[in-house]
């Protein structure tokens, strides 16, 4: 028996219907995923998409501080698609690096990629294993991939995910209603917000942007 809960939809491809929501429902192995080691925050904004990750890497069962300026936010495909993980360190570079595959197979399709990828990860008898989620954006999509074999677009173009995703994605949501800051400078000031709160999340923060 699979350790994850059914999806609560099946995702879709283009043309289909792609259903939409905005919860992500964090799942795993004993309870839960731990995702103490970062916050991940995505946001788009007129034509331009811009992801912000900080650089806090935190070993849990000590409680101590192991660096302070990791990158968690990338490029990849060829500079066209943004990742950020947030959970264990080594799961997330593997889950990376599978999603990089899924998108050379797929030419670039993000949607076709992130759901094979969601697909395998639930159904591999290691992948199931890993504890990360992901959000993943090009210039047309913003998607959260979870173990659960959820893929997720988000209706008002704003995800976060790790342990101050909750605070980041607040003040992103009060930014996007009450300013006509841009995408990037949304998500770096999103993303400082939630470092004032989460002992998890500090502000050397990383923003990669995309479109324009």
């Amino acid at each position: 028996m699979l350790p994850f809960p059914p999806p609560r939809f099946t995702p879709t491809f283009p043309g289909s219907g792609c259903r939409r929501c905005t919860a992500v429902p964090i799942r795993g192995l004993e309870g839960g995923v731990s995702l103490r080691q970062t916050t991940i925050i995505a946001v788009r904004r007129d034509g331009r998409v811009a992801m912000a990750g900080d650089g806090q890497v935190t070993n849990d069962a000590e409680k101590t501080i192991m660096k302070k300026g990791a990158v968690k936010v990338r490029r990849v495909y060829r500079d066209q698609v943004l990742t950020g993980f947030a959970g264990a360190t080594a799961d997330a570079i593997t889950l990376r690096e599978r999603f990089e595959g899924k998108l050379e197979q797929y030419g670039g399709d993000l949607l076709r990629a992130a759901v094979e990828l969601a697909k395998e990860w639930r159904g591999d008898r290691v992948l199931r294993h890993l504890q990360a989620l992901m959000i993943v954006a090009d210039r047309q999509r913003l998607l959260v991939i979870s173990g659960a074999g959820d893929v997720i677009e988000p209706d008002d173009g704003v995800a976060a995910i790790g342990s101050g995703g909750a605070y980041a994605l607040a003040a992103a949501r009060a930014l996007l209603r009450h300013t006509s800051l841009s995408a990037a400078d949304i998500a770096r000031e999103a993303l400082a917000i939630a470092a004032e709160i989460c002992i998890y999340t500090n502000d050397h923060i990383t923003v990669e942007e995309l479109g324009g």
